[in-house]
């Protein structure tokens, strides 16, 4: 069957001081939380009530809207005082890539990162310690952005790989992070199966991320999202070691470890030498689901900020909002900016 996961509700503190609500509200944490498929059916309702839940697409209200952004207001009008609780301390800048640094679109082999967006990150890199954490292969999201100075975190952070060349900040060639490796014979056999099972539902893309094989429904009309689900768990329910999760029109197939971008995110605080640091402030933007892993550890440590990227309100753990990747670039280019003027670039 199909089960929910719960997790800690309980409120942290964030930067700023301020008491989160519950990590995520425990009615709506049903619906959004990972999915596992075990032996047995049933429930399959449950999970395209999740499917839709993850891929919001209009406004419920204009007074939800204004409340959510009362509790996530845009990073770019309170930039002075994100700049302010980071007053004295090394940022460290984590960037997921669809839907933050590229567009959404629906063929995901043409998310390509703008000119200007590259610009602007290699100008971040040489300003603050910088990496992609990407739910794609490594080695896709590397072509994409082409920056050998920044680090690269593939799989939801299960493919780690150091700067290539022209990093400042630590010489890390050598760094390489792979704690999914034996997994690999079994996520290749689950890819071919899933292309198969699939082939028959028009608009579904089965992508093999190496670590992880992503099923992306964004071209799936709606009224099949109910077969494509019943298709993948007919596949998932032969492999228990292997969990389903959702992000934005996609479901995600990854090995039941204890590893997702929040332990990757941490993985890199240590090997740039912040593991027990006070005076390191990470910066975390990105879209998805699976970037809440990396915001709830940030409100944890009560260490940094979280920044969700939406349009639509959502229930997260990230402290501040921008709306779209054309603003994700202004607010790096702020940062870039306020960073050459203090060192007087």
């Amino acid at each position: 069957m199909v089960r929910f996961i719960e997790g800690n509700t309980k409120p942290v503190k964030n930067e700023t001081g301020d008491e989160s609500k519950t990590d995520v509200s425990t009615a709506k944490k049903k619906v959004l939380q990972d999915l596992i498929i075990n032996n047995g059916g049933g429930l399959i309702n449950s999970w395209v009530d999740s499917m839709r839940a993850c891929s919001p697409t209009h406004l419920k209200s204009l007074t939800k809207q204004s409340s959510w952004l009362t509790e996530h207001p845009s990073a770019l009008y309170m930039f002075e005082e994100i700049l302010h609780v980071s007053e004295g301390k090394q940022i460290v800048m984590f960037l997921d890539y669809d839907g933050t640094l590229s567009p959404i679109v629906d063929d995901p082999d043409r998310a390509f990162i703008s000119k200007k967006m590259r610009r602007t990150v290699r100008k971040l890199a040489n300003c603050f310690p910088t990496a992609i954490v990407s739910g794609r292969c490594r080695e896709k999201v590397y072509n994409f952005v082409k920056l050998t100075e920044l680090y690269y975190a593939g799989s939801h952070g299960m493919d780690i790989k150091g700067p290539e060349q022209g990093s400042k900040y630590k010489d890390d060639k050598s760094l390489l992070c792979q704690p999914a490796t034996e997994f690999l014979p079994m996520i290749d056999e689950v890819y071919q199966k899933l292309v198969e099972k699939t082939k028959l539902t028009p608009g579904a893309n089965v992508e093999n991320n190496k670590f992880c094989v992503s099923v992306h429904f964004r071209r799936v009309d709606e009224k099949n999202w109910s077969d494509l689900a019943n298709q993948v768990r007919s596949v998932m329910k032969d492999y228990p070691k292997l969990r389903l999760t959702q992000g934005r029109k996609v479901l995600e197939i990854r090995p039941i470890i204890k590893w997702d971008k929040g332990k990757a995110l941490e993985f890199l605080l240590e090997s740039l030498g912040y593991a027990n640091c006070t005076d390191v402030f990470p910066l975390y933007i990105g879209d998805d689901r699976t970037d809440e892993d990396a915001f709830k550890i940030l409100r944890e440590r009560r260490q940094g900020l979280g920044i969700l990227v939406s349009k639509f309100p959502k229930e997260t753990n990230a402290s501040y909002s921008l709306q779209e990747p054309d603003e994700v670039m202004d607010f790096l280019q702020r940062l870039v900016e306020w960073k050459q003027l203090r060192s007087g670039a």
